[in-house]
């Protein structure tokens, strides 16, 4: 390569670089959270996530029987079918506790969870 072609990829490289995103990682980069539903079932009941972040929520539902993610704090509630999950895209949240339930079975205690934000 000559002198000229190589300062052509070094700024090609450089405009590059500087459109990558760096910093901190959004929903979409992290690994999600997963919380199963099994007939009346949470597992597992009490998770924890960094305060401010964004996180992505898959509900997954591996019973027999319909599950229904609630959250009145989250301002959620999705119904999930058998053998199938749903994603949610949590926004960043401010450090508390997030109560979620299996409605369809909210009369048992291991349907009952807490997302906990530090």
């Amino acid at each position: 390569m000559t002198f000229c072609a190589n300062q052509r990829f070094g700024a090609a490289l450089a405009v590059l670089c500087m459109a990558l995103p760096f910093g901190a990682a959004n929903a979409q980069d992290a690994a999600p959270m997963v919380i199963e539903m099994k007939d009346g079932t949470v597992s597992p009941q009490s998770v924890e996530i960094a305060a401010d972040q964004a996180v992505k929520l898959v509900v997954r539902n591996s019973g027999t029987s319909a599950a229904e993610f609630e959250s009145k704090r989250l301002k959620q509630e999705q119904v999930v079918a058998p053998g199938t999950e749903i994603t949610i895209d949590l926004p960043a949240l401010p450090a508390g506790e997030y109560e979620f339930v299996d409605e369809f079975h909210e009369d048992q205690a291991s349907a009952q969870g807490v997302i906990v934000v530090k």
